[in-house]
């Protein structure tokens, strides 16, 4: 997949996760915001190519973290994190509407950080 493409997909399923949510499905909105996060890592990491593993769920946590270093931003890991606990609500569904919709805001937070490194 390129670069833009999935930078467009991961817009593409923030809004479809603000769709879900707004319909009522939290797991759906959730899993889709993490997807969100996680393609737009996958974004960065082709950006960079070398060793900027992106094919496993484990690498999007690293990346984060080199990312956190790289650019002096704790923010990078906290919105990360916020992203996969979205992830783990799609399994738990343990989340409220308000959990959720506050999530998918730093999901977007995370989207409007990332994106830029790749344009």
């Amino acid at each position: 997949m390129t670069i833009q493409k999935y930078c467009d997909d991961s817009r593409h399923l923030l809004a479809q996760a603000r769709t879900e949510l707004d319909a009522g499905d939290l797991r759906q909105a959730s899993e889709k915001g993490w997807g969100a996060a996680a393609l737009m890592i996958k974004a960065v990491a082709e950006q960079r190519g070398g060793d900027w593993e992106h094919s496993r769920h484990r690498h999007f946590s690293r990346a984060a973290s080199r990312l956190r270093s790289e650019l002096g931003n704790r923010e990078v890991t906290r919105l990360f994190n916020v992203a996969e606990s979205l992830h783990g609500n799609f399994y738990e569904d343990q989340l409220q509407p308000s959990d959720v919709s506050e999530s998918l805001d730093d999901v977007e937070q995370f989207l409007n950080l990332l994106e830029p490194l790749v344009r």
